[in-house]
């Protein structure tokens, strides 16, 4: 069994010194390196200012003329949640701002590939564009950007993803992570630039159009899609990105969202007044990608642009639907990958520092998934691959922390050119396609360069709380305290707890979720506990066994009762 270990953060700054706040939270935001108040400001007054953006103010100069002069504008996003909130913040803002000329297009997951092809440049000119602006991809697409060039199409990159060595030869390239980029916030998604780029767009009317419609526009209207691309996609959530997600969230919460958000959080069971920012990615970003995953995203993002909720409502069923599909066949596949490691008799010494594997039938949508699910498993950086066209392998990485994924891909490209014929992504994640014949060729390379790259301290897995909580804080009270702290996320994990407990009682619900009564070890008080999903180990669950536990402290809700409950997260 893959040993875990339990470590405990240190908290650390100045805001252990502020008496202002409860102990406990002055605890919680230590040990997440917050030094003062200030770092927990989320107000929308606080985001860092559009200007240090590079090619933010040249992007909406060039869009602003081409509303004034009635240009023909096609967006081009990215088939997966945070393109099609992207898109759909771009393609509702600039028909506000007066863009009367406007049409978005999005690559087919399974026919198309990722990004700005040359067939989509050639598409979008053909259906009249004079101007094309990419959201959440463009950074890597010099061959598209290339093509539009020669077409006498501009166009405006607006992308977070990490870009090569060189960039392509567009109008302007909007992207923190730009090398010469002073931007603060390098974590910002996709959707994160679209809205900083319409924040300039406002300014630059207010500066030179001050009686145009677009000077006045309340960009607050689309925080709620920024909310929740920003969750979906998993970017660290800094401040700059849990102003973005706080503010967005406030809107859903009180309903002043899209109508297709309220649909989808509907059809997942959920109330929007209790919505916490973990959720959106459980319950939103999953149906919206579920439709780039199996079918087209543009049902996701017809979704997210119905203007009522009755138009919104039969959509949302349709992703619910794909989303269940999806589980499905996830199941099937991770199923199948068990089988795979069951073969190789696999122990934690003996697996490779980077696991790569491939299966023919597996579905090209579900990979990325499974590779997290994976990573999770093994903790250590995996590759899915499933068969993809013209004789290439598409493949889906995840990685753990301290090993940048897309660095180690550019090193395996380096040294074997011919094994990858396009890659891109982030630090944790990224895509990639292998020619078929080179599959051999590329896992002998990839196992060379992690053999270098993947230290055997990174892949032991520790899970990192915030210490013990006493008997007395186990309460509702303070699981209040704790939900409203955030929000959290990615980098800015929610509080979790560990200490030691006895058992009594445990029982599984539906097969599936084991349902504990706890008593923490040397008090009189009694709680309960959930393990969703829990694995059916060879525990013999007796009265008065001790465990130790890993969990997050929450409000349970039933029947119009409210009462804490320990999330559990790891249990020996």
């Amino acid at each position: 069994m893959r040993a875990v270990e339990v470590r405990r953060r240190t908290p650390q700054g100045k805001i252990l010194e502020d008496e202002t706040l409860p102990a406990i939270l002055r605890h919680i935001y230590a040990c997440r390196g917050i030094q003062d108040r200030d770092e927990l400001g989320l107000g929308a007054q606080q985001l860092v200012h559009f200007k240090q953006l590079t090619d933010c103010e040249k992007a909406a100069a060039r869009i602003g003329q081409a509303i004034l002069n009635r240009e023909c504008i096609c967006i081009c996003g990215d088939f997966d949640a945070d393109g099609a909130t992207s898109v759909t913040l771009l393609m509702d803002a600039l028909a506000q701002c007066g863009a009367q000329r406007l049409f978005y297009l999005v690559p087919n997951r399974f026919t198309d590939g990722y990004g700005l092809s040359p067939g989509l440049v050639e598409l979008a000119a053909h259906d009249g564009a004079n101007l094309i602006i990419t959201v959440d991809n463009g950074i890597s697409s010099h061959a598209g950007i290339q093509r539009a060039n020669e077409l006498g199409v501009e166009v405006i990159v607006t992308d977070h993803h990490l870009p090569s060595a060189e960039l392509p030869n567009a109008h302007s390239i909007v992207n923190p992570n730009r090398r010469d980029c002073p931007f603060p916030s390098k974590q910002l998604a996709g959707v994160g630039v679209a809205f900083y780029v319409l924040l300039a767009l406002r300014a630059w009317f207010r500066a030179h159009e001050a009686s145009h419609p677009a000077a006045s526009i309340n960009v607050a209207q689309w925080l709620d899609l920024v909310a929740v691309g920003t969750v979906a996609d998993v970017v660290p959530l800094d401040q700059n990105n849990r102003i973005l997600v706080q503010q967005g969230l406030a809107r859903i919460r009180q309903r002043q969202c899209r109508p297709g958000i309220l649909a989808l959080l509907e059809v997942a069971g959920r109330e929007p007044e209790a919505l916490q920012a973990q959720d959106l990615g459980f319950t939103v970003g999953p149906r919206i990608n579920a439709a780039g995953r199996l079918d087209d995203i543009q049902l996701g993002i017809e979704c997210l642009r119905a203007k009522t909720l009755e138009q919104a409502k039969m959509m949302a069923l349709r992703l619910d639907e794909l989303n269940r599909e999806r589980r499905s066949i996830e199941h099937g596949m991770q199923q199948d990958a068990e089988r795979f490691l069951a073969s190789f008799q696999v122990e934690q010494d003996t697996l490779p520092p980077v696991l790569a594997v491939h299966q023919a039938d597996w579905h090209q949508g579900v990979i990325g998934i499974l590779a997290g699910r994976l990573k999770e498993q093994l903790h250590r950086p995996v590759m899915v691959f499933a068969q993809g066209d013209a004789g290439l392998l598409k493949g889906s990485c995840r990685s753990v922390p301290g090993v940048h994924i897309r660095d180690l891909l550019e090193q395996v490209s380096s040294r074997a050119p011919e094994c990858i014929e396009r890659f891109g992504g982030h630090a944790m994640a990224a895509g990639l396609s292998v020619p078929q014949t080179q599959w051999g060729r590329f896992c002998e390379v990839l196992q060379d360069v992690a053999m270098t790259w993947v230290s055997p301290d990174v892949l032991h897995q520790v899970i990192w709380t915030d210490g013990a909580l006493e008997g007395k804080y186990l309460n509702v009270d303070t699981a209040k305290i704790l939900q409203n702290a955030g929000p959290f996320g990615q980098g800015f994990p929610a509080p979790t707890f560990d200490g030691h407990f006895r058992v009594l009682d445990a029982r599984w619900l539906k097969e599936t979720h084991l349902k504990f009564r706890l008593q923490p070890v040397g008090t009189s008080e009694v709680i309960d506990g959930i393990a969703f999903f829990a694995n059916r180990a060879p525990w013999e669950w007796r009265e008065q066994t001790e465990v130790h536990i890993v969990y997050r402290l929450e409000v349970n809700e039933f029947r119009g009762q409210q009462s804490a409950q320990l999330l559990i997260e790891s249990l020996r």
